[in-house]
C-alpha cells in the first residue's frame, strides 16, 4: 500500500510545504531530488517522474538530524540510514515558481500617501481583515514589544562620468571606512581596477577591486560628505522614477538614526511620531535593532530550487538593551512583534543559538519555508515582489498558501504594493 500513501502525499500540496515530523520508525524516502517522506520500509526515489520497482533502489544520508528544518541532504553515500521517531526531514524543495503572483501595474505605490497613517493595514490571520493602518493598536496589547530597526537611508546614489567621457552611475552598497565604500557602477563597460570615474566640483572615485558585481572604490574626500553634498535618494527601481525632494522625508523612517542604508525598511515609513506615541501610551514597548539593508536587497534570486540561493551579507547590530526587552517581554507572556523583514532577520540572526543574545556582525541569513522561529511572534511588513527572499521570509511566517491568498486578496481589494504601499499585519501560520 505504499504506493497509495506515496501518490496520495504527492497530489495533496498542504503535504509539501513544511517539513514533517517521522511518523515512525523505517528508513527514509526521498521524492525527486528533495523530499524524505516518513513512510515505513525502505527508501525509494522518484527522480524523474517514475515508480521504482524496487523500493530498496537507492539510498541518501541526510546531513542534519534532530529539529533540522529546512537542513539540506547531502549526497553522501548510497547507504541506508534509520531515523528516529520525532526527528525532523526537509520537504518538497520549492522553487522561485512557488512565490509568484500577478500584480497589475496601477497597484505599484509609486508615491507615498499624503500621511504615513492613512496607509491600509490587511490583518492576516485566521481570517483575512481589512484595516487601516491608524487603527493598529487595536491589534496591540499592553505587554506586547514593537521591534524596530533604526538604519537611515544615505543618498547613495551619484552620477558620474568615466575619464573616456562616457556616463556612469555609482549606488553605494556600504561605506568601508571614511574614504571608501564597495558599490555598484553602471557604465557601458565596467571600469578597471585603477580607472576613475569623475564626480561634480572636481571630486574623484578610483576602482580599487571588485568583490563579485561589486566595486570597491576610494574616494578623494569623506563618502557620507560626498554623498549628502550631492548623493540622490536611492529608491528602488521598480518605482521607475527619479528622486523628488519629498523622498528626503518620506523615504526615512521617522525614528532613524544609524546611517548607512541604501533601502529604507519600509514597514516603519507607515509610523509617525503621533504613532509611536500612542503605542507607548497602551503600553506597548519599544526596542531597536539596526540593519544596514544593502543594494543587494534589490537583487533578484537566480537559481530556481529556493534552497541554492544565497543573499548578500548585511550590517547588524542587536543591542544588549534589545535582547532583555525581548527576554523580559517573551517571559511576561507578551508578543514581540518585528517591524519589518530587516527586523525579522535581525532578530533571528541573533538567536541561532535557540536563544537570542547580543549580536554585532555580519549577516547573510535566509529565511524561507521550513524556518524554525525563535524571536519573532508577529510581523508588520509591506507587500513584496514576487519570487524575491522576502515573500519566502514571510512565507515561512505565516505559511505559503496563506500568503498567497493574502496577496490575492490585496490585488482584488486594490492595495497599493511595494515600498511606498500598504502593509499587513501577521500571525504565525498553524497550516501550510
Amino acid at each position: 500500500t505504499w504506493e497509495r500513501h506515496l501518490a496520495a502525499t504527492l497530489t495533496n500540496p498542504s503535504l509539501l510545504d513544511k517539513p514533517h515530523r517521522i511518523s515512525h520508525g523505517g528508513y527514509g524516502r526521498r521524492l525527486s531530488q528533495c523530499h524524505w517522506y516518513s513512510h515505513g520500509g525502505y527508501g525509494s526515489r522518484l527522480s524523474r517522474g517514475y515508480w521504482p520497482r524496487d523500493r530498496t533502489a537507492l539510498f541518501w544520508r541526510a546531513n542534519q538530524r534532530a529539529r533540522a528544518t529546512g537542513g539540506l541532504i547531502s549526497r553522501a553515500l548510497a547507504k541506508k540510514v534509520r531515523f528516529d521517531r520525532g526527528d525532523w526531514l526537509p520537504c518538497a524543495a520549492l522553487r522561485i515558481e512557488d512565490f509568484d503572483y500577478r500584480l497589475p501595474e496601477e497597484l505599484i505605490a509609486r508615491y507615498p500617501t499624503a500621511e504615513r497613517r492613512d496607509s491600509r493595514l490587511l490583518e492576516v490571520g485566521a481570517t483575512l481583515v481589512d484595516r487601516r493602518f491608524a487603527g493598529l493598536p487595536e491589534l496591540l496589547e499592553a505587554g506586547d514589544l514593537l521591534v524596530f530597526n533604526d538604519t537611515r537611508v544615505i543618498p547613495a546614489r551619484l552620477a558620474a562620468r568615466k575619464e573616456t567621457g562616457g556616463s556612469a552611475e555609482i549606488l553605494i552598497e556600504r561605506i568601508e571606512s571614511s574614504h571608501s565604500a564597495l558599490a555598484l557602477v553602471r557604465a557601458s563597460r565596467s571600469p578597471a581596477p585603477g580607472g576613475r570615474l569623475l564626480l561634480d566640483h572636481g571630486r574623484v572615485a578610483t576602482v580599487t577591486g571588485r568583490d563579485g558585481v561589486f566595486f570597491l572604490l576610494e574616494f578623494d574626500e569623506p563618502v557620507l560628505d560626498i554623498l549628502e553634498d550631492q548623493g540622490d535618494v536611492p529608491l528602488p527601481p521598480y518605482l521607475e522614477r527619479d528622486a523628488e525632494p519629498a523622498d528626503l522625508e518620506r523615504y526615512q523612517t521617522v525614528y532613524a538614526r544609524d546611517p548607512g542604508a541604501v533601502a529604507a525598511p519600509t514597514a516603519g515609513l507607515h509610523f509617525d511620531e503621533a504613532m509611536l506615541a500612542e503605542t507607548l501610551a497602551a503600553g506597548v514597548r519599544h526596542a531597536y535593532i539596526t540593519l544596514h539593508v544593502g543594494a543587494g536587497t534589490f537583487q533578484p534570486l537566480r537559481e530556481q530550487d529556493v534552497r541554492d540561493n544565497r543573499l548578500h551579507s548585511e550590517r547588524l547590530w542587536v543591542s544588549e538593551d534589545c535582547v532583555a526587552a525581548v527576554r523580559e517581554t517573551r517571559e511576561a507572556g507578551g508578543r514581540v512583534i518585528a517591524v519589518g523583514t530587516t527586523s525579522v532577520r535581525a532578530l533571528e540572526a541573533a538567536s541561532t543559538s535557540g536563544r537570542i543574545e547580543a549580536y554585532s556582525g555580519e549577516t547573510d541569513i535566509f529565511i524561507a519555508p521550513g524556518y524554525e522561529f525563535r524571536s519573532v511572534d508577529a510581523m508588520i511588513t509591506n507587500f513584496h515582489l514576487p519570487q524575491s527572499s522576502l515573500m519566502m521570509l514571510v512565507a515561512a511566517f505565516a505559511g505559503r498558501e496563506r500568503i498567497l491568498a493574502a496577496y490575492a486578496h490585496a490585488v482584488g481589494q486594490r492595495y497599493r504594493f511595494y515600498s511606498y504601499g500598504d502593509s499587513m499585519f501577521l500571525t504565525p501560520g498553524a497550516g501550510p
